[in-house]
């Protein structure tokens, strides 16, 4: 990962890094730890978005490694950057297309707002410019906004976008997109949908019917179905995986957002809480600004430590 990468990335969880790194700041200035120390750092785990689970698997980890011995909060920093990066790395798996589909399908869902049409565009650029042959697909055909927004991404990365009339059957459209990419021997087929959680049977009778469509055509479709999150919501986050899990059979992780007001401390969470892939973090607008994640750095940014080398 590139350091003008993990310099943005960092930037991005500079909120979570006071809240966490501030935090261990005032508790430990050459303390020992002991139960008060173990209480005050839990609590401090939890505000800053990591979620109970992991600060009791931190706080165990803790007690029975260093309990009772004065340590410093840089000491702290370095075992705390350790813990949660072997909570994040089996999730750290970039997202590599099966070869063996023609296309491979990409379902991508979210919440509005999230950037789901922001990430199919960075993606399809990221893998056109590896050489794979990429079509999109307008599926959230009641926002103009999102048909057009795709339509910009297509012209960047010249690849092609199939886009109906408003209002569009989405499932219509991403089954003649699917004959469309079998045909014209596309590599990857990203699907855009909607996504209107406060009307949750519409949303989960619309993808039902997208993913049952195309099935029609490609009984294995589609190949993944990709969660994007936005960072800044925090524990709102939980529960979108939690509803999207009952919706369709997500398969991995894309949080993007994490651009200084995010709440980074929610990825750790998430990986502890759901154990599903992270393929991507995004730290702001541009193309490059989509990376794969890596355990190592998140974790010792969230913390405030410098990048490994």
């Amino acid at each position: 990962m590139a350091l003008g990468f993990f310099s943005r990335l960092k930037e991005g969880l500079s909120r979570s890094t006071q809240k966490l790194g501030g935090g261990l700041t005032g508790i430990f200035t050459r303390r020992k730890l002991d139960d008060e120390a173990l209480e005050e750092l839990e609590d401090l785990l939890i505000t800053a978005d990591l979620g109970p689970g992991v600060a009791q698997k931190v706080i165990e980890s803790f007690r029975s490694s260093r309990f009772g011995t004065e340590v410093t909060d840089e000491e702290i920093r370095q075992a705390l950057a350790e813990e949660i990066a072997s909570i994040l790395e089996p999730v750290a798996v970039p997202f590599a297309p099966d070869p063996t589909h023609s296309p491979h399908v990409v379902l991508v869902v979210g919440v509005n707002g999230v950037g789901k049409t922001t990430t199919i565009g960075k993606m399809a650029r990221f893998f056109s410019a590896q050489g794979s042959k990429v079509m999109m697909v307008a599926g959230d055909t009641f926002r103009a906004a999102a048909v057009e927004q795709l339509q910009i991404w297509g012209e960047r990365t010249g690849c092609p976008v199939i886009a109906g009339p408003p209002g569009a059957d989405a499932a219509g459209l991403a089954y003649e997109a699917l004959k469309r990419g079998k045909a014209e021997g596309a590599d990857l087929l990203f699907v855009d949908t909607a996504g209107r959680l406060h009307n949750k049977s519409a949303l989960m009778e619309e993808l039902a019917k997208i993913i049952r469509v195309m099935r029609k055509f490609d009984e294995s479709a589609p190949h993944s179905v990709l969660l994007v999150l936005d960072a800044t919501t925090g524990q709102n986050a939980v529960e979108q995986v939690r509803v999207f899990r009952e919706l369709v059979n997500v398969s991995g992780l894309v949080v993007t957002k994490l651009d200084g007001s995010a709440r980074g401390g929610i990825v750790v969470a998430l990986a502890d809480g759901f154990g599903l892939p992270v393929h991507a973090v995004g730290v702001g607008e541009q193309v490059e600004d989509l990376r794969p994640f890596s355990a190592v750095d998140y974790a010792r940014g969230l913390v405030g430590l410098p990048a490994t080398e």
